[in-house]
């Protein structure tokens, strides 16, 4: 660790996510810790966990071991659709369109075109020929409003969106998918929730620990980077959550909440911090926020400099470095495709 290293680490334990540069949150990571395709099974994935015992390394499988009859874990339901458009202009020219929400208004969506700024608005993307969709305009952070001019342009030809580091075709369209997706509208998984198997949950059950489903539909909020010199500037894009109010019941009575990924977080903190049980959410949870409702999290090991590694910090503050450089140590897998940690905030809070 250099002099700059070590004066901003003590930096880091005085003050709050807010006042630190985003480079706080980097870390060296090589290209061969990245996971390029899923472990099989699911289940078999490595485990971290960092509890008051100390750190520990189990799989996934173990899970059920982990937790204690009442604790109620909490998973994210939502589907990943099939979102990313490879199409072209009527010119030849290969564009590559990826929807992010409708707009509201009849086949339009807000998405992310590429090459974006060589694509004027009123560009006709084709398909095999045929006149598919138009760019309409444009919206701030690079996004482009985008109409499908066919209703099943998705089911005809589009592809489930991969994150852009994970390079290998993936055999099975359906391991990008948790076990227990039925919400369609995301555009990336809840990444923690694909190690759980129908075996795991029905472990838990036998345990008497409970699971409860919410809904994020997970978009630009969730995996843009942060871009800004300091954390402070950082924009968070809004996603659309729900939670039913027998669900929430469940949240509210239970001893121990465990929320499975970093969305099922900013789900149950959204609802407690804005007071409603749906809507939109622009939560960027840093380390000054007051956490309400999520005691233990399931989550992977994150991009370096993204919101989710702030949100981690916050989580258990900066000792997520030494747990993230022993994992790198002891060869686990990193994020989408990779292995996972179990965090224990009341434990670790300093």
């Amino acid at each position: 660790m250099t002099t700059d290293d070590a004066t901003l680490d003590q930096q880091a334990g005085e003050g709050t996510d807010r006042e630190l540069p985003t480079s706080f949150f980097d870390y060296d990571l090589p290209a061969s810790a990245i996971a390029q395709t899923p472990i099989e099974p699911r289940d078999a994935a490595r485990l971290l966990v960092a509890d008051a015992d100390g750190v520990r390394h189990r799989t996934v499988a173990d899970l059920p071991a982990l937790l204690e009859p009442g604790d109620l874990l909490v998973i994210n339901d939502t589907k990943v659709i099939p979102a990313r458009l490879r199409l072209h202009k009527a010119t030849g020219g290969a564009i590559e369109v990826l929807l992010l929400e409708p707009t509201g208004r009849s086949r339009e969506w807000q998405a992310l075109v590429r090459p974006g700024k060589r694509v004027r608005d009123d560009t006709v993307l084709v398909f095999d020929g045929d006149e598919v969709a138009v760019i309409n305009g444009r919206l701030d952070d690079g996004r482009r409003l985008v109409t499908l001019l066919v209703d099943d342009l998705m089911e005809r030809q589009g592809q489930i969106p991969l994150p852009p580091y994970i390079t290998e075709p993936l055999a099975d369209p359906d391991r990008y998918q948790t076990v227990f997706a039925r919400e369609p509208g995301s555009v990336a998984a809840p990444t923690a929730g694909l190690h759980l198997t129908q075996e795991v949950l029905d472990d838990l059950a036998g345990k008497g620990v409970g699971v409860a489903r919410v809904e994020l539909r997970v978009g630009l909020g969730t995996f843009r980077p942060i871009s800004a010199d300091q954390v402070s500037d950082h924009v968070m894009h809004a996603e659309t959550y729900r939670i039913e109010a027998d669900v929430w019941r469940r949240i509210e009575e239970a001893p121990r909440v465990v929320a499975v990924g970093t969305t099922v977080v900013r789900t149950l903190e959204s609802a407690a911090a804005l007071g409603r049980l749906s809507g939109s959410t622009e939560l960027f949870i840093t380390r000054d926020h007051e956490w309400k409702v999520v005691d233990r999290l399931l989550t992977n090991f994150h991009v370096p400099q993204s919101s989710l590694l702030v949100l981690v910090d916050s989580f258990v503050g900066p000792r997520w470095k030494e747990l993230y450089a022993e994992a790198l140590a002891e060869g686990y897998r990193f994020l989408s495709f990779g292995d996972a940690m179990l965090l224990d905030r009341r434990t670790l809070e300093t």
